[in-house]
């Protein structure tokens, strides 16, 4: 079982190649031990074993590693890649079992949720315990599996995709820098556009959208294509919208919760309700928006610590719950 965008890894024979946050391989199978194995590109990858932590992997060198279960019976492995990996895409090897290991069928959850966004969805430096970070610091304390998506999907046993990149926005990326905004890069498998993505099984019952972060924190700049704030505020809530409509037509039973904080002085919250309102005006019934406020911003660079996630799980929570049949599709 693969959840998170893949495709197939041309420079080896097996292998997925990857680059999106919070990718995460299952396997089943018989046995007393089984193998799986690490490609190209610097990752942390947490290994679980029969639903228990095992061990975490920071950036492991490239080939097979071996899993010793203790006996013979039915056991599940898991793989996080829990890193983020903004630089080029990374290479899973796959599964193998030892001589004499059958393989078992696993199911896809019953349930499925996306989670759309940027650094906060990413789950940047969400375990660090300081605002004052290297680079290095950043990317090792970065876990997306205990950022707030994984923590609500797992309240409902449900797979996750987690389709964020940090310092990105709607329309404009963080302190205005170059590079394709969220909607655009969300169109493809990896960050070089080169192949879209297909996925026939993917079918969220819900969709959590928090971006405007990087499009509103940082003054305008001399070149930059908004000459005026109201600019900008158009561009993004015109954005906005036609790629929440987007995601409709590919989702139609899909229900959407788009959130948002009181950084940059409420000007993300004041312009995402702007585009929920607009939205709900039009007939988009099933979107919801929700003020998430009071967070700490006490780990890397005034982003969400674990706790904030945590907090952000927690109100996602209560906002799914109080709709009904909100899973009956």
């Amino acid at each position: 079982l693969v959840s998170g965008r893949v495709e197939a890894a041309r420079s080896v024979k097996t292998g997925y190649k990857r680059q999106w946050p919070g990718t995460y391989f299952e396997t089943a199978f018989v046995g007393a031990k089984a193998f799986f194995k690490i490609g190209d590109g610097d990752v942390i990858v947490h290994v679980s074993l029969d639903g228990k932590y095992i061990t975490t992997l920071i950036k492991p060198t490239q080939g097979l590693y071996r899993v010793d279960t203790g006996n013979d019976r039915c056991h599940d492995l898991r793989i996080d890649i829990v890193s983020e990996s903004q630089g080029q895409p990374t290479l899973f090897g796959g599964f193998f079992g030892a001589r004499g290991t059958r393989p078992v069928q696993l199911s896809s959850r019953r349930h499925q949720i996306e989670f759309i966004g940027d650094s906060f969805t990413v789950g940047y430096a969400n375990t660090s315990t300081k605002q004052d970070c290297t680079q290095d610091e950043v990317w090792r304390s970065t876990d997306t599996s205990r950022s707030f998506g994984p923590l609500l999907a797992r309240r409902y046993d449900a797979d996750y995709q987690v389709n964020a990149i940090s310092g990105r926005g709607m329309v404009r990326n963080y302190n205005g820098f170059a590079a394709d905004p969220l909607p655009v890069a969300y169109q493809f498998n990896t960050f070089d556009n080169t192949s879209e993505p297909t996925q026939a099984n993917w079918r969220p019952g819900v969709i959590v959208v928090s971006l405007g972060t990087n499009d509103f924190t940082t003054a305008l700049h001399d070149g930059e294509k908004w000459k005026t704030r109201a600019e900008l505020h158009a561009d993004f809530e015109s954005t906005y919208k036609t790629f929440i409509r987007g995601l409709r037509a590919k989702n139609p039973h899909a229900y959407f919760i788009l959130w948002a904080t009181e950084k940059a002085d409420g000007e993300i919250q004041s312009e995402v309700k702007k585009v929920a309102d607009s939205l709900r005006a039009s007939g988009e019934h099933r979107l919801d928006y929700v003020a998430i406020n009071g967070l700490s911003f006490s780990a890397c660079h005034s982003h969400p610590s674990q706790a904030d996630d945590k907090k952000i799980a927690d109100i996602l929570y209560e906002t799914i719950n109080q709709q009904p049949n909100i899973w009956n599709f």
